[in-house]
């Protein structure tokens, strides 16, 4: 709840600090007092729009601080938490506004964006008032209000995971579907890139390969002549083998004479020999592999045309030919099976889309049972109200399918009419000022059971009403104090009585300047306050006694 408001110099508060109960709290004075600066102050509080003249005359910035405890659990702290936040003990929310209109936003005096700011704001404080454009006045969240009301949060997280579930199946399918459509249009071309590239049956790192078979074939005239020359010096009567024969032989008739002195000579001679043997095998076997080939050398020539001409048509290099003929073959595979891919991918979006809709069914059922309890709880509210030939009717629409959410397949609003005979209309639209305050009443106290937000704060519901039922709204409002913090700005002493909390707005003067003071009453002072409600500027002992009266009809009651 809100336990603290501190506001410096904004508007004509120059320096104020309230301390706030639980309970109903409400807050008077005569009109033009102030009362409002205190809701813009604290609505500053809350992300609204900050405004350069709400400074004070004089002032270079303008301050102010609400203070609320909250629950351990409640859905603000797990909002600073998602924002890596310091939550501390207390929750404290400050807005700076200096005098050009620029404006900071904190919490625990970390800064934050404005927009962060009003979203802890709508979970930490309701303002409902007739010229309030959010809450109950905003018909985006009747559905949401609905679905509270009628517990019906695990239904709503099955709808909307069968919806995320339909979404994504018929997302699939239409990726499909244009994949093959678009697939169908190149079928053609695809088939004859494929035939092209089947008949020369590219390989991988094949080009290297025919380069170099190429290269030697070019050569092989001159490579054949140096082979046969070095044949020629090795081989033959005159050849290296046949000259080392001939030494190891001349060496071997003496060398028993030579006492040894020539072993060396021999067995150096003989693995010359026969390395010369060898070098004149191998130089034999090369030169049979550089016998010119002419038809061989013009079918590597062709080839490489043939697959280098391939890669310039279709902008990829040689050794890629391969890989592209795959990628063929494959988008060809998909274009052959894709009729079965597709009618998988349909049979899962129609099994989807059923799933969804009979959640969404079971879902529309329960928002029609809790429609009917809702309305029938606001009608009991009605009357007291001076409402009685109102009416109240909650609308739960069936949408066409293309208008299917992920919240369901149902349109929901609240609509009224105010007398007999008289069409149903939204809230807005259909009830004049005084009697949207008390619809909006009525509504907060059916709906007492979904609130999030820890303290509500009620502007003018009591406008243009009085006597028994300005003691109804009074009433209804302290049933609302019972489990939550209200406060309530009111100009009805009826209203006033009920309060366990009582502040007076005031103007006073402060030198040359005026400003607005906010003072809680004692029990003395409040008496005071309600007969000056009661009798107007001249506060007499009858005025006094009414009030006592009041007083004390609320402490019976």
């Amino acid at each position: 709840m809100l336990v603290g408001l501190s506001i410096r110099d904004i508007v004509l508060i120059e320096r104020l600090d309230l301390d706030l109960h639980k309970g109903l709290g409400v807050l008077t004075g005569e009109t033009g007092a102030g009362k409002s600066i205190l809701l813009d102050s604290l609505g500053l509080c809350l992300g609204a729009r900050a405004d350069s003249g709400l400074v004070r005359h004089g002032a270079d910035k303008g301050q102010v601080s609400a203070q609320f405890f909250i629950d351990a659990d409640h859905p603000a702290r797990l909002l600073l938490t998602t924002h890596e936040l310091d939550e501390g003990d207390d929750l404290v929310l400050r807005r700076v506004i200096g005098k050009d209109g620029r404006s900071r936003a904190f919490v625990n005096d970390q800064p934050i964006s404005a927009g962060l700011m009003r979203e802890l704001g709508e979970l930490l404080v309701e303002i409902q008032g007739q010229h309030d454009r959010h809450g109950l006045m905003d018909a985006s969240t009747h559905r949401q209000l609905l679905d509270a009301l009628g517990g019906n949060a695990t239904r709503l997280q099955i709808v909307q995971g069968s919806w995320d579930a339909m979404r994504k199946a018929a997302g699939s399918l239409a990726e499909a579907e244009e994949a093959l459509a678009n697939a169908r249009g190149d079928e053609e071309y695809l088939r004859h890139v494929l035939t092209e590239l089947d008949e020369v049956e590219p390989v991988e790192n094949e080009e290297a390969g025919l380069a170099e078979d190429r290269a030697l074939l070019m050569n092989a005239d001159r490579l054949a002549g140096a082979v046969s020359d070095a044949e020629k010096a090795l081989g033959g009567t005159d050849g290296a083998s046949a000259r080392l024969r001939e030494a190891e032989r001349a060496l071997e008739k003496v060398s028993e004479q030579a006492g040894g002195r020539l072993d060396g000579a021999l067995k150096a001679l003989e693995r010359a020999a026969i390395e010369a043997a060898e070098a004149v095998e191998s130089v034999e076997d090369a030169g049979r592999a550089f016998i010119a080939s002419p038809g061989k050398l013009n079918d590597i020539e062709d080839r490489l045309y043939k697959l280098r001409e391939l890669a310039r048509k279709h902008r990829v290099t040689v050794d890629q030919l391969a890989d592209l003929r795959t990628s063929f073959a494959e988008r060809l595979a998909a274009i052959d099976g894709g009729d079965a891919h597709l009618a998988g991918l349909r049979s899962a979006a129609t099994k989807t889309r059923d799933i969804y809709f009979k959640a969404a069914t079971d879902l529309s059922a329960s928002r029609q049972k809790s429609a009917k309890k809702m309305d029938k709880a606001v009608a009991l509210e009605l009357p007291p109200l001076k409402l009685e030939k109102a009416t109240f009717h909650t609308v739960v629409e069936s949408l066409d399918e293309s208008a299917w959410t992920r919240n369901g397949a149902d349109h929901v609003a609240f609509e009224v009419a105010t007398n007999p005979g008289q069409p149903a209309g939204p809230l807005t639209r259909v009830a004049s000022g005084g009697e949207l305050s008390r619809f909006l009443l009525s509504l907060k106290v059916v709906l007492a059971s979904t609130r999030i937000a820890p303290t509500l704060v009620f502007d003018e519901v009591d406008s243009g009403i009085g006597g028994a039922t300005a003691d109804a709204v009074g009433e209804r409002l302290a049933r609302l104090a019972d489990d939550t913090q209200v406060l309530v700005i009111t100009h009805s002493p009826q209203v006033a009585a009920r309060g366990a909390h009582h502040w007076r707005v005031a103007k006073g003067a402060k030198g040359k300047q005026t400003i607005t003071e906010v003072t809680e009453l004692t029990p003395e002072e409040r008496r005071e306050e309600l007969a000056r409600m009661l009798a107007g500027a001249t506060v007499t002992d009858e005025a006094r006694a009414a009030a006592d009266s009041l007083i004390m009809a609320q402490t019976n009651g």
